[in-house]
């Protein structure tokens, strides 16, 4: 008798369990502000050497991937222009104590999305992505990976990876 309630339990569970981890599916055609992609150096080379050029341009390739993807997914990206002059003044939106939430809500937009991409050297770097609901800051999508090798190749399979596993599941 306990080994058939622990069998009905196990097979109840493996699809609560997968239900679980996917979280609340995205509403069709709703608005996002994709408030971009933080950039955190903590690697020595980024303390000696400053900025990358080449890493700018993964930033911005990643963004555009990003952009394009929830474009091609039927969602409408909304102008960040009212809210332009404060988010340049915001070093890191995905790090700024709830303020990607209110901008979110001030551009009337049903969700926001921020994310980080950490080096923490030049063969280890780590890309998160997170969508919040922009009325009640409730976290509806959250993922990370880690790549390795710095080449505009692993940054777009990192994404890549996120969008396709976490965000748009088949």
């Amino acid at each position: 008798m306990k080994a058939v309630l622990v069998l009905t339990w196990l097979a109840l569970a493996a699809p609560c369990a997968v239900a679980a981890e996917f979280g609340e599916k995205l509403r069709p055609g709703a608005s996002i502000a994709f408030l971009g992609l933080g950039f955190i150096d903590s690697s020595t080379e980024g303390a000696y050497n400053g900025v990358r050029a080449d890493e700018t341009q993964r930033r911005e390739m990643v963004e555009d991937l990003v952009r394009t993807r929830f474009t091609d997914e039927g969602f409408q990206l909304v102008p960040l222009d009212p809210v332009a002059e404060d988010l340049a003044k915001t070093l890191n939106p995905a790090d700024c104590a709830g303020c990607e939430v209110r901008f979110g809500a001030r551009l009337g937009a049903d969700y926001v999305l921020v994310g980080e991409i950490q080096k923490v050297s030049n063969l280890i770097l780590s890309m998160n992505l997170v969508l919040r609901e922009s009325a009640t800051g409730q976290m509806i999508r959250g993922q990370s990976v880690d790549i390795r090798s710095n080449t505009d190749d692993s940054w777009m399979r990192g994404m890549n990876y996120i969008l396709k596993n976490h965000y748009f599941k088949p």
